[in-house]
């Protein structure tokens, strides 16, 4: 039997009805969560195959024990009856329906399912022609997220529902952690919204929230309204509470307003605006906090801590951040991240990390890239901003107002390539002043740096040998008074030096490799040799300036660079031959390293005569030893260790171990030290230790800590303990953290509790992405995965133009 009969759209209400929560890259666990539906299965239902857009296109099929026809077009189908069009399947004991009339009435154990949901109530009926439909007494299951619940009755018109006494749990029905009740909800499929009237919200048989009246969104389009609100309590802010608020101004721009109040601080006001459009995207953030009590109430101490006056805090506060992109076409694009601080103590004051303790310096960046196949090229500005208060701006590294890159790589058949590497930039600095006498206090210059190259790689399956030619050549125009004070005492300041550097390398290696078992396994076992040689004879560069180079750590890259200095300024003079030695032991049956380790060293066979300030000059003979090892003790259990020993001395230049151990399936055990000694100073750099963990004491309940710890200052840098529960449907975060507030040793505590409804959101503060960053491995694809900094940690450092851009 095919009259032409279409199924109604029953869960169009019930499963657009629930408030939309932001997708999170690390996904809610729902591994704890009984095998139990609040619907079970439909035995007689048939698989659902297709989705919403293909219903119209299909034809309804209706079978039954009886069908009987009257006089009028009114079909009674009893017994067993189904209805089945495409994802759909309905279920009832009769199902009475008139063809003139367009309306209907089923009874009796009426079942309904789709793609999306499971649907059992006692009773619907409707008018098809005028498109209303009530059901009374339902109860629900969704299938493609987890939630369920029900309602007294559904009454549908159009594009419009309602919902009377209707629930809502992410939680299964014998374990009912929190439930969402509402006395009416009102949907409108059409606007994509809906609203909630006399709503409250249960944790078991306690309701904790009661709102009379709440609007949502019920699909992807953004609405206007509260966001989830965050909460803490630490010893700098006080009780702290923030409360966002978005707009949904267009669908291509939208607007975040986020009050916060600190009963230690006063009130704060932060704004975040996005835009999108085809070609690019921005966002604009604004903080403003006038009137800061922190400002007054530590104004005596500072003035004793903080002798350099323009580095204290303002009485009226606040931090812009712009970050935007436009792509032109495929070759070319604008990107640009811009800064501004009231004052240097800003982003001490405003973070709760350890990293906030580090941060030197903001570097504001606007420019031009471009990218072929065969080069890429840059025009941008970038620009300095102190955020260490402990330090004058004179520290800061120069401006670089403009600068201009381009370099090109290219092969000439099998054996040639060429390339070139070219950058223009003029350097000031936001410390130069000109004094009584002329002088200037910072003065600055333009730069120009070309290096062409030339190699001929020749390989095989398991060999290469890659000789390189290249010629550096570096010219400036200097400020007068630059050139001055660079000016030996008996010549004349010259204000345009220059320099050329013949630069020769050798980079040959050899890859062997064999089968073997170890410890009953099957594995491929590699040596892999590697020699390369430096050639770039001296020349005399003191007469030239120091704008953006500095001494690159030694380290295992380091052995096999042409330059021992990051920057432009210098090349260093090298006569020298790198030999290293790499062996593995790869798991045939997965890929996986069992063992890897590597050693080199540095023969010289000059004394290296090109130095910069308080470095340790480079003598005859041989440098320091770099080994690193990593060892898989089993699938769960992994050690590392890297090593620098220098001869000269006699002593370790660097040293670091690193352990973890895996936990069950979610628990994880970090323990690392690590170890550098100021190789011109002889003395100590940095001594840490750093013990994270993540224990599992049941399925429930974990533990989390860290004891961040510096050795050389007997100073705690970060300590962590908490505690975790999780359910199938709830979990809660109770963090109590002590961190390193400045470089002063400043401390801050605080005790932070987070509870997360899952499916639904998270009260209080970001507990889990903060004991994320903090614990390598909380969440287990992030074991191989270290994200960058977006904040330049050093007044020394210069990185490269892309470490800021979206």
């Amino acid at each position: 039997m095919r009259p032409t009969f279409r199924l109604l759209p029953l869960p169009i209400c019930i499963a657009l009805s629930l408030a939309a929560h932001a997708d999170d890259d690390m996904p809610v666990d729902w591994s704890m969560c009984p095998l139990e539906d609040a619907v079970p299965l439909f035995p007689d239902a048939q698989p659902p195959v297709g989705d919403i857009a293909d219903r119209d296109s299909l034809p309804t099929d209706i079978q039954g024990d009886q069908t009987v026809g009257v006089d009028g077009g009114i079909f009674n189908v009893t017994g067993n009856v189904t209805l089945r069009r495409g994802d759909q399947f309905l279920g009832t004991d009769s199902i009475e329906y008139s063809q003139e009339t367009g309306t209907y009435t089923a009874t009796g154990n009426v079942r309904y399912q789709d793609s999306g949901m499971r649907v059992v109530a006692e009773r619907l009926e409707g008018d098809q022609n005028n498109d209303s439909h009530r059901i009374d007494n339902v109860r629900y299951q969704l299938t493609e997220r987890r939630g369920n619940g029900g309602a007294e009755r559904i009454e549908m018109q159009d594009s419009r529902g309602r919902m009377f006494e209707s629930t809502y749990s992410t939680c299964p029905p014998s374990q009912r952690w929190w439930e969402l009740r509402a006395h009416r909800i009102d949907v409108d499929t059409d606007e994509g919204t809906g609203v909630a009237r006399s709503a409250t919200l249960r944790i078991g048989k306690v309701p904790v929230l009661y709102v009379p009246w709440l609007a949502f969104p019920i699909d992807d389009r953004r609405r206007t309204g509260l966001l989830y609100p965050n909460i803490g309590l630490s010893s700098r802010n006080g009780f702290d509470y923030a409360q966002p608020v978005y707009f949904n101004l267009a669908p291509n721009y939208d607007l975040t307003l986020e009050p916060r109040w600190m009963s230690r601080r006063g009130l704060q006001l932060g704004t975040e605006f996005r835009y999108l459009y085809r070609g690019g995207r921005g966002t604009l953030d604004l903080q403003l906090l006038p009137s800061d009590d922190l400002t007054w109430r530590e104004r005596e101490r500072e003035i004793v801590d903080v002798p350099i006056g323009e580095n204290r805090r303002e009485d009226d506060r606040g931090m812009f951040r712009y970050s935007g992109y436009h792509r032109f076409n495929r070759n070319w694009n604008a990107r640009a991240r811009v800064y501004w601080l009231s004052d240097p103590r800003w982003i001490e004051d405003a973070s709760s990390s350890v990293e906030g303790a580090s941060v030197s310096s903001l570097r504001s960046t606007v420019g031009l890239h471009g990218r072929g196949r065969y080069w890429n090229a840059l025009i941008e500005g970038d620009y300095r901003h102190l955020a260490d208060y402990t330090i004058a701006e004179s520290r800061l590294p120069y401006n670089r107002l403009p600068r201009a890159y381009f370099g090109w790589e290219q092969p000439f058949g099998r054996w040639l390539v060429a390339g070139l590497d070219t950058e223009a930039a003029r350097f000031t600095h936001i410390a130069n002043e000109t004094l009584a006498d002329g002088s200037q206090t910072r003065p600055g210059g333009s730069r120009l740096l070309a290096k062409p190259w030339v190699s001929m790689p020749v390989e095989g399956a398991s060999w290469f040998v890659r000789p390189t030619l290249a010629f550096r050549h570096v010219q400036y125009r200097l400020d007068d008074a630059l050139a001055r004070n660079l000016a030996p005492a008996s010549g004349a300041p010259d204000d345009s030096p220059s320099a050329s550097h013949p630069i020769a390398s050798l980079d040959a290696g050899l890859f062997f490799d064999r089968n073997t078992r170890f410890r009953g396994g099957e594995y491929l076992h590699t040596l892999e040799p590697r020699v390369f040689y430096l050639n770039a004879p001296y020349r005399d560069q003191d007469h030239m300036p120091r704008f953006d180079t500095r001494p690159m750590t030694f380290s295992w890259g380091q052995l096999f660079r042409d330059n021992r200095y990051s920057g432009g300024d210098r090349q260093g003079d090298a006569n020298q031959l790198t030999t290293a030695l790499t062996t593995r032991l790869i798991r045939e049956s997965d890929g996986r390293e069992k063992l890897s380790a590597s050693i080199g060293q540095i023969r010289y066979f000059e004394d290296a005569r090109v130095t910069l300030d308080n470095e340790a000059p480079i003598r005859k003979g041989e440098s320091a030893w770099v080994v690193d090892a990593n060892y898989a003790i089993n699938d769960r259990w992994t050690v590392g260790a890297s090593y620098q020993w220098n001869p000269a001395t006699r002593r370790e230049d660097l040293a670091t171990i690193r352990t973890r151990y895996l936990v069950g399936d979610e628990g994880i055990v970090n323990f690392a030290y690590r170890y550098r000694r100021n190789v011109l100073r002889q003395t100590d750099l940095l001594e840490q230790v750093d013990l994270s963990f993540l224990y599992p004491i049941n399925p429930s309940w974990s533990v989390v800590g860290r004891y961040y710890y510096s050795l050389q200052h007997n100073q705690v840098l970060e300590g962590i303990a908490g505690v975790q529960w999780e359910s199938c449907c709830v979990a809660a975060r109770l963090v109590a953290r002590r961190y390193l507030r400045n470089t002063r040793g400043e401390m801050n505590d605080s005790i932070q509790l987070e509870i997360e409804l899952k499916g639904l959101g998270s009260a209080g503060p970001d507990n889990r992405g903060r004991l994320r960053r903090a614990i390598l491995g909380y969440h287990r694809d992030d074991l191989y995965l270290v994200p960058p900094s977006e904040l330049q940690s050093s007044v020394d450092d210069d990185p490269p133009a892309d470490d800021f851009l979206p």
